[in-house]
């Protein structure tokens, strides 16, 4: 495609009613051109270099949209932040702080994928541009499923056309004496199809309005069972909800999904969207190893995938080895269950970093704690590795990894650019 004249300019754009602010996009930008406020992400047109960085990490697909405008009068972020949803063909938009409006969109192209050619007239930034590279050379996963891994289906409902689910199952899946009230949660969509693989998430749409009159946009959860249902055979998802009552700084905040999702009682109608991801996907060749590791909720994916493969058995022959962090034993979601399972069907290693009278330990800890049987996996080709939890656990657990890699005479950087391009190592964190 030939570039737009000079004077107009390929904007891009995100889209409030798909995005589900889980800020992928916003920490995947390397020249920090993404920014966002308690409603909407936005892309500066005037520090936007067109690398297409963002494009593949985002779950939804809501980072891929385009518009042709006048290059002098591009859509502000004050404006974007004002938006519900993408401006229309032909449409006009007041620049905030200003009587002007900005100039019709004069083209609308096509979603694209990142393999598409470079944005044309944007700098004249190639895909290949130096600040893109070097996010991909520091990227700690893969932005492709397993090549073996099923077809997802994304953004079949979307905020403006969600689907509502039953709640026919909610109870607490941590100890009642703990003060993290984490519930399973399960919801049934009857007739109504909403396909779902492991590792993929929902969006769930939460009644009532913010503090500006408008309605509550859509938080994400990961899907805690199988793609068969949480009963097999049933067209059903789990989820694995923690209430929350207290922000990362141990101030008092009211969770507003998390709180609704908590109490609801079976019967209640919930509204949902999604799903989406397509990349934190688990293979389906039988011999593949799945090596988890994960901390609180951050066990959602890794219960819907070891749920899949217990079912299956025994025609899957891969190892499960997965190592499971929380602040005490009581706070460990789904601790009945993990020991009820063979010891033979998954290698199973727990730690606690909060234990009264006990050193504080964390998954990079038991991980270096087992590093030969970790190394064994990580030299297979057959091994793929997921992590999920708080975003912080990502450097320790790379750091374990390169540990565990130089002790036992495996190249990490070799291997680490292997497991990326093979969609072999998938974080999901937050």
């Amino acid at each position: 495609m030939n570039a737009p004249p000079p004077e107009l300019l390929k904007q891009h754009l995100i889209d409030p009613e798909i995005c589900i602010r889980c800020n992928t996009c916003e920490e995947t930008c390397p020249i920090g051109a993404i920014t966002h406020d308690a409603r909407n992400y936005v892309v500066d047109a005037g520090v936007c270099e067109a690398c297409l960085a963002c494009i593949a990490p985002c779950p939804t697909g809501a980072i891929d949209n385009w518009r042709v405008v006048a290059r002098a009068t591009p859509f502000s972020t004050a404006a974007q932040l004002q938006w519900d949803a993408l401006p229309a063909v032909d449409a006009t938009m007041p620049v905030a702080g200003t009587h002007d409006a900005q100039p019709a969109i004069v083209a609308v192209t096509k979603p694209r994928t990142t393999a598409d050619s470079p944005l044309p007239g944007e700098r004249d930034a190639p895909r290949d541009s130096a600040a893109a590279q070097a996010l991909v050379d520091r990227a700690p996963g893969a932005t492709i499923p397993p090549w073996s891994a099923s077809h997802p289906y994304v953004n079949l409902y979307t905020p403006r056309a969600p689907v509502a689910a039953t709640v026919t199952g909610n109870f607490r899946v941590t100890d009642s004496a703990s003060g993290s009230d984490t519930h399973h949660i399960v919801l049934d969509f009857g007739a109504t199809p909403f396909p779902v693989l492991e590792g993929q998430s929902i969006g769930i749409m939460p009644p009532g309005v913010d503090a500006d009159g408008r309605p509550h946009f859509a938080r994400q959860y990961s899907i805690a069972s199988p793609r068969d249902g949480e009963r097999p055979g049933y067209n059903n998802v789990a989820l694995t909800v923690k209430r929350v009552t207290i922000d990362y700084d141990g101030r008092p905040v009211h969770g507003v999904c998390s709180n609704y999702l908590c109490d609801l009682a079976k019967g209640d109608s919930v509204q949902v969207v999604g799903p989406f991801g397509n990349s934190f996907l688990m293979p389906n060749h039988p011999g593949a190893n799945l090596l988890m590791i994960c901390t609180g909720t951050g066990a959602a994916p890794m219960r819907a995938m070891t749920e899949r493969r217990r079912r299956r058995q025994p025609r899957e022959t891969g190892r499960l080895m997965l190592f499971f962090g929380a602040r005490t034993r009581q706070e460990l979601p789904y601790f009945g269950p993990l020991m009820s399972l063979p010891r033979d069907f998954m290698d199973i290693n727990l730690v606690y970093s909060r234990t009264p009278g006990s050193q504080k330990r964390y998954v990079q800890d038991a991980m270096r704690d087992r590093a030969p049987d970790v190394a064994a996996l990580l030299a297979d080709p057959d091994t793929c590795i997921y992590v999920c939890g708080l975003k912080g656990m990502e450097a320790g657990v790379l750091a374990a990894l390169a540990d565990i890699a130089a002790v036992h005479a495996l190249d990490w950087p070799s291997v680490w650019d292997t497991l990326k391009r093979e969609g072999r190592l998938h974080f999901e964190t937050y």
